[in-house]
């Protein structure tokens, strides 16, 4: 079974190297510190149930925004982790190709629905941009009759998309709201592609799988393009800055998006812990040893990155 393996699990490097949560700055994951700012919202995002008008709006946003073909569906569901946990059930257990090493629980919730994974498969599933490295695939890499595309950091890269392929039967892409909006506690993401499997996993989520909370912060979100575009310069800027403070101290560029940056180092562990030190957590990988990878700091924190 595969190993469920993430970053974010700043309780542990507390516990071992001290300090308090404030203390920290936690570069373990690719989540864009300078989050979306939440607006105001109504009253009944909270108290009644999310109604099919508030969806809808929340879908029609994400086709404009994603430039989703009119023939593709959409479906909004409580984080893209509890769509990933449910694409297994849309075809019956056999082999599934998942190009590595990537993002563990494609992996993980495949064989826990009895499926295979191997090199080549009746099924694949393509993380595009990858996670960690940061890979661009094409429609020419896509094949199988499922075929599933991860599109959780694609946003920071839009022209990488592989939106047009939605209109192919099999296709399902997944979008996260997380990452570069900066809202993972909000747990928003989107399937989009073949009707008859949005269809299927609308019925797999049941009613109401979207808070009325997201669907207001989701809708005003994807209608702000401006914001849109001037935090792909902000991060593109920043992701630039950590790779001058990293290299400069002996790391060697390995990929990454700008989100998230990956660095060739000569013992990932020894860097994490001598970071750790200083409060800073990073992320490393069991398949790895000279493989580091950090997500970008919050403005006021650049000074703590660079002192550790």
């Amino acid at each position: 079974m595969q190993k469920r393996d993430h970053g974010g699990n700043l309780d542990a490097a507390m516990a071992r190297f001290g300090g308090g949560r404030s203390d920290w700055i936690d570069l373990s994951t690719g989540i864009n510190p300078q989050p979306y700012p939440v607006p105001s919202l109504p009253e009944d995002a909270w108290t009644a149930l999310p109604d099919a008008t508030a969806t809808a709006g929340l879908e029609a946003a994400a086709r404009i925004f994603w430039a989703v073909p009119e023939e593709a569906a959409i479906l909004a569901a409580p984080g893209a982790s509890s769509l990933i946990a449910q694409i297994p059930r849309l075809a019956a257990p056999g082999s599934v190709a998942i190009p590595g090493p990537t993002y563990n629980e494609h992996a993980a919730a495949f064989q826990a629905h009895g499926w295979d994974v191997q090199l080549q498969g009746g099924a694949q599933v393509l993380v595009n941009p990858n996670n960690p490295d940061g890979r661009i695939w094409s429609a020419g890499d896509l094949h199988g009759d499922l075929r599933v595309i991860d599109e959780s950091f694609c946003d920071v890269t839009p022209h990488a998309s592989l939106m047009a392929q939605a209109t192919t039967p099999g296709t399902v892409i997944l979008k996260s709201f997380g990452k570069f909006w900066g809202l993972a506690g909000l747990r928003l993401g989107f399937a989009i592609g073949d009707p008859a499997l949005i269809g299927a996993l609308r019925e797999m989520l049941g009613p109401w799988p979207v808070s009325g909370v997201a669907l207001a912060t989701g809708t005003a979100a994807l209608l702000d393009p401006d914001w849109a575009r001037q935090t792909r310069a902000r991060l593109a800027q920043d992701a630039a800055r950590l790779d001058d403070v990293m290299t400069a101290k002996g790391a060697a560029i390995a990929g990454g998006t700008d989100l998230f940056r990956l660095y060739e180092v000569d013992n990932a562990t020894h860097w994490r812990d001598r970071l750790a030190e200083a409060h800073v957590w990073s992320r490393i990988f069991p398949y790895s040893d000279t493989w580091l990878r950090l997500g970008l700091p919050a403005p006021d924190r650049w000074p703590q990155i660079e002192a550790a």
